[in-house]
Order: C-alpha cells, then sequence, then structure tokens
C-alpha cells in the first residue's frame, strides 16, 4: 500500500514538472527582440524583417523593443539581467559586442559571458554618405575639404564609439585629417541631420544609409568593406579610391541572456535559418548590403571573439577613447 502510494506520488510529481519542463523547452507568451537604437536605424530595420517573420514561424507575437542610448549598450546590458526564458533577445551588433569593449572598460556586462550567441543575420558595409547638397562628392575631394578646413567638417555617427564613429577615426588616420565627430543616439536622427544639411558626412550603416541613398536625399561616396556588394555595384570601395588595406564591416545578430538553454537557442537558430532563406527576406537584405548571414551559434561565437580581439587593438592604434 505505501508502495502504491509513493509511486502514485511520483506519477502525479512528473505530471506537475511537465508544464514546467515544457515552459523550460520553448517560451509562452510575446517574445521581445530588444535594439539598443531608435527606430529609423538600419539595426531597427533588420529587426523588423526577420521579427515579422519569426511570429508568423513560431505563432506568437514578435515584439521589436527599442531601448536607445550609449551605443547600444544599455539595451545589451538591460537584455544581459532578463530571465534566460527565450522570452527576450538582443539584435546584437557591432557597437555593443565588439567596439564598447574595447572604449569602456567599466562596461557592466561581457560580451561572452553574458550573452548565448543565436544566429548570426549578416553582415554590411559602411558607407561614406553626404547630404545631397554637399559639394564634396569623391574620397580625394572630402580629404581636400578636411584639410581645408581642419577641424571644421562635420561627421555623424551613432553614438561614441559606434561603427561610425570607428570609421571616421580610422580615416582621420589614414588620411592625416582633422574633422568634427557629431555623436547622435542612433542612425535615425544623424540621418535625419544629415539630409537636413546641418552635418556634412557620415560613414553610416549601410542598412541605415540605403533607403536615403535610393531616394537621392543622401549620396553615396565609397563603401567600406574589401569588395564591393552587389547592393551597390557601382560605388567604389574605400580600397578602390586609395585607402589600401581600410575595412570596416558591421554585423548584426539575435543573442539570449547568458543561460539560455542550448535546447531554445538551437531551435531559434534552426527557425532564423530558414527565415533568412525566404526570397523576400535574402531580396530586402541584398538592398541593404546585409550578406553572409546565417550558419550555427558556434559561427556567430566565434565571430564576436574574433571581432572583440580586433577591434581592441584599432582602438589603441587610433587612440578612441570614450567617457563612461
Amino acid at each position: 500500500m505505501q508502495r502504491r502510494l509513493l509511486l502514485q506520488a511520483g506519477a502525479a510529481a512528473a505530471c506537475a514538472a511537465t508544464p514546467l519542463a515544457r515552459a523550460q523547452a520553448w517560451p509562452s507568451g510575446p517574445i521581445r527582440i530588444v535594439v539598443g537604437f531608435p527606430p529609423g536605424g538600419g539595426a531597427d530595420a533588420l529587426a523588423r524583417v526577420v521579427g515579422e517573420k519569426l511570429q508568423t514561424v513560431w505563432k506568437q507575437p514578435v515584439v521589436i523593443d527599442n531601448k536607445p542610448g550609449a551605443s547600444g549598450t544599455l539595451a545589451a546590458e538591460y537584455v544581459a539581467q532578463q530571465a534566460s526564458d527565450g522570452t527576450t533577445l538582443l539584435l546584437t551588433t557591432i557597437n555593443s559586442h565588439a567596439l564598447a569593449p574595447a572604449v569602456l572598460p567599466k562596461l557592466r556586462y561581457h560580451p561572452e559571458r553574458d550573452f548565448v550567441p543565436v544566429a548570426l543575420l549578416g553582415l554590411t558595409p559602411n558607407l561614406l554618405i553626404a547630404g545631397a547638397q554637399q559639394p564634396a562628392k569623391t574620397v580625394k575631394d572630402v580629404v581636400a575639404l578636411c584639410k581645408a578646413q581642419p577641424g571644421k567638417v562635420t561627421f555623424g555617427s551613432a553614438g561614441p564609439g559606434t561603427a561610425q564613429h570607428f570609421a571616421l577615426e580610422l580615416f582621420k588616420l589614414r588620411a592625416k585629417v582633422d574633422a568634427l565627430h557629431v555623436p547622435y543616439k542612433g542612425s535615425g536622427p544623424l540621418l535625419t541631420d544629415l539630409i537636413g544639411g546641418q552635418i556634412q558626412y557620415s560613414f553610416e550603416t549601410m542598412a541605415a544609409a540605403t533607403p536615403h541613398v535610393k531616394s537621392g536625399r543622401a549620396i553615396a561616396i565609397a563603401q567600406t568593406r574589401g569588395k564591393r556588394v552587389k547592393a551597390y555595384p557601382d560605388v567604389p570601395t574605400m580600397q578602390e579610391q586609395g585607402f589600401a588595406g581600410f575595412e570596416t564591416f558591421n554585423w548584426y545578430g539575435l543573442s539570449g541572456p547568458g543561460k539560455l538553454p542550448a535546447t531554445i537557442a538551437r531551435k531559434m537558430n534552426a527557425d532564423i535559418q530558414a527565415v533568412l532563406a525566404l526570397p523576400e527576406v535574402r531580396e530586402k537584405f541584398d538592398t541593404f548590403g546585409v550578406e553572409d548571414g546565417g550558419g550555427s551559434p558556434e559561427r556567430f561565437a566565434e565571430l564576436v571573439r574574433t571581432e572583440i580581439v580586433k577591434w581592441a587593438k584599432v582602438a589603441k592604434e587610433a587612440n578612441v577613447r570614450v567617457d563612461g
């Protein structure tokens, strides 16, 4: 009799545990993708393209949650503190996971320890762009303008220590010029001011710049990967315009908090791979110049690891420093 009661109790406990096990296997309710920049920028645009498709795949709401500030690090810090149950993901960028660690020694998270890589969405060059009203429309002309007006020609960035900022600092070093860095809280307000003439140039992310270049409100002067992307076959690279070895690119991915179970990360990875393969998603990504995405969580982890080392060296060589 006692044995029967023990068996019944054990069965009841197993049944009670089943919903918990299922909850751990896959999140219930809405899933948030936290973006560290305002609407209107490249990171936000990619998050919305992917989020819309994942909502269909997962048959549950996928919400884009913009938490701009501090070059994407506020959003990263926030996600690092969330429950590792799959309900919160970070739109991970080079800013939060490679550049910020290079210039912010007091960062409140560790890009590897406090996050689980889920999937790489893709890589994209920066575009050196100008407002349509600017007279200098080649790299040679921009260099000449900076030399004629040292410290006065304005270059916007999405914030201190961002990809745009790093690209500018490399440009200043290689061209031996002085220019004025104007930081914003994201690409959206930066582009508004560039189009309006409040600032002159930017090494903007291709994803954010593309709609404005296509509309004619901004002019593409150069792209910054070693090869031209197919979205911009007629725009020469910085290397083609006399800057050998000049290469910067952005990357975007999705990551979860540091204790996200591997089962959830791998299922999400498989679903994201399927979304990235959709023709309509591929078409939009091609338009933004986003290429070479996909692969395993381990591939994404290796990219993050490599980029941390690379940009720490660049920050030291270019003497890039950020208060905070």
